[in-house]
């Protein structure tokens, strides 16, 4: 077995691979402050109630946006599996099937760099991979395999939460597909704007990084996948046919395939 551990800005996902099959999935809250120790704790008593045999967690990864807290899921991960874990860092890269430019390989978040190796492997083709998490991050990959660039946005929730802890008037409602987008009272005003406006970018954001990668690198934009991963990305399939496939584990298929190019 491996677990893996994909570390967000918001979010934690502990995940236990069998076989190339997810048998079990927990979200954590991040939390800089709590001590390898006291992750272990959390992670022990979830493997428990689980029923995971410590035994058969063969090995750990660990990608992390949060450099705080790769040290601490070493710990957690040492005591666990009794050896160190891999970790998902620049000294790994030449072994991928993506090419990181050299102008990019200490700052592409670990997380995006997993979806790129799990887009382009699954394609074998040019790919822009949409991740819908705390942040929107737009990832493309030319027909080179080259990481061609990266665009970032506040993630939908991200945007919603602080829309009402900046505004004195407006109220918390629910983050649905409005009936229109000419809305006759608060609430379908607030989701207009923000599902209807996310919409807009997430569209023509995706169109214009085919225009610059036909451009840039001569990949034909008609022949560009789009692939929409995060929590969030359902909520836009039923108003867009800009996605050619979604995949909500696309992160942590891409963290197995990568333990299994650097573990050989």
């Amino acid at each position: 077995m491996l677990l893996a551990f994909d570390i967000g800005n918001t979010n934690i996902k502990a995940t236990v691979f069998d076989n190339d099959k997810i048998i079990s999935q927990w979200r954590i809250t991040t939390d800089v402050k709590r001590t390898g120790d006291e992750y272990y704790s959390i992670l022990r008593t979830l493997l428990k109630d689980a029923a995971i045999d410590f035994s058969r967690i063969d090995d750990a990864i660990i990608s992390s946006v949060v450099p705080a807290l790769i040290g601490p899921f070493v710990i957690v991960s040492t005591r666990i599996t009794d050896k160190k874990p891999y970790i998902i860092e620049p000294g790994i890269y030449d072994k991928l099937p993506v090419k990181v430019p050299e102008t990019a390989v200490h700052e592409i978040g670990t997380d995006l760099l997993c979806d790129a190796v799990e887009a382009w492997s699954k394609y074998n083709g040019p790919v822009i991979v949409a991740d819908f998490g705390t942040a929107l991050s737009f990832t493309a990959i030319d027909k080179d395999a080259n990481i061609a660039g990266v665009a970032i946005a506040p993630g939908i929730r991200t945007a919603f939460n602080s829309l009402f802890a900046n505004t004195a008037q407006l109220p918390a409602v629910a983050l649905d597909i409005p009936p229109t987008s000419l809305g006759k009272n608060t609430v379908v005003a607030i989701q207009s704007g923000i599902v209807l406006g996310y919409k807009g970018l997430v569209e023509n954001l995706i169109k214009q990084m085919k225009q610059d990668l036909e451009k840039e690198t001569k990949t034909p934009a008609q022949s560009i996948k789009v692939i929409a991963t995060g929590g969030l990305n359902s909520m836009l399939q039923p108003i867009t046919d800009i996605f050619d496939d979604t995949d909500k584990n696309l992160t942590l298929n891409g963290m197995l395939r990568i333990y299994k190019l650097i573990s050989q």
